[in-house]
């Protein structure tokens, strides 16, 4: 590849080049963020506008409530199993479509992408037709017998709001993972059979390390996103399982900017702590080291 800097105006072209992104990065994610935390930092309750006050109040008021950390903790615990289930259920998604034969793959790869033909919206009302007190799960459940009367707990629930947030994410949690095994060597999977490995066994000790910067990108891949979710949790969630991202919304309908910016500048620290102790964990220095 040609040196920018040897051809006439190639540095100038470079820099005109990656200004694009960098004014995109900025326009809609670095000043979005400023505002929010200028939000946070406002007096709580009804604000329309930005005002040329600085307090902590808000945060006072606010992170004082022990009911919202209860909440974040439920959320944290509905990120973290919603993220563990998915890449374990995808794990076998991306791996059939990284090794197996081209009329398997392309089944696989259409069943994983089906759903996305549909709305999201209307994905996550089709499960509420499944999991409802009248709904095909609780009619099979009566019809063979093994209960007598519907059971509630299906819909409105924790449970339910984990069942459809993993659903939603497999399929792309197995995308990160199936890049990475499309990247592996092949010929160490060949050297591992050579010296006498089992198929199962050369997965364990060359398949599954090597894959596994795919599988901790494939983790906070569907994690980052579960913890600010509120459409799921709103319409299958119920009292039992709302999320820290249904409070911010109702914050944000009745204005009070301030509680909802303080929400939402921990639930960003928290997610960034989450994938700092997961990096180190997983010994990542640096963005760099998850090549997916």
């Amino acid at each position: 590849m040609a040196d920018t800097r040897r051809i006439p105006g190639g540095r100038r072209f470079g820099l005109i080049l990656s200004a694009a992104p960098a004014l995109w990065l900025l326009a809609f994610f670095v000043v979005p963020l400023a505002i929010l935390v200028a939000w946070s930092f406002q007096p709580p309750g009804i604000v329309a506008a930005l005002r040329p006050v600085v307090t902590l109040e808000a945060y006072r008021s606010t992170l004082s409530a022990s009911s919202y950390w209860r909440v974040l903790a439920r959320t944290g615990v509905i990120a973290l199993t919603v993220a563990a289930v998915a890449v374990v259920l995808a794990y076998p998604i991306a791996y059939t479509l990284a090794f197996a034969a081209r009329r398997r793959r392309n089944l696989v790869l259409t069943l994983a992408l089906l759903p996305f033909l549909t709305s999201y919206l209307l994905r996550i009302y089709a499960w509420r037709l499944l999991l409802g007190t009248k709904g095909v799960l609780n009619g099979f459940l009566q019809a063979i017998g093994l209960i007598e009367r519907p059971l509630p707990f299906f819909l409105y629930s924790r449970t339910a709001v984990v069942l459809v947030l993993i659903y939603v994410w497999v399929p792309w949690a197995a995308l990160p993972i199936f890049l990475r095994l499309e990247q592996m060597d092949r010929t160490l999977i060949e050297a591992a059979d050579d010296l006498g490995a089992t198929r199962f066994r050369a997965f364990l000790r060359v398949t599954l390390p090597l894959s596994m910067p795919g599988v901790f990108a494939a983790f906070f891949f569907v994690m980052i996103p579960t913890l600010g979710d509120f459409a799921t949790a709103s319409a299958v969630g119920g009292s039992g399982g709302q999320m820290i991202g249904n409070i911010i919304q109702q914050y944000l309908n009745s204005l009070s900017y301030p509680s909802g910016a303080v929400l939402s500048v921990l639930l960003l620290a928290t997610a960034l702590l989450a994938m700092a102790i997961g990096a180190k964990l997983a010994g990542i220095r640096d963005v760099g080291d998850v090549r997916v």
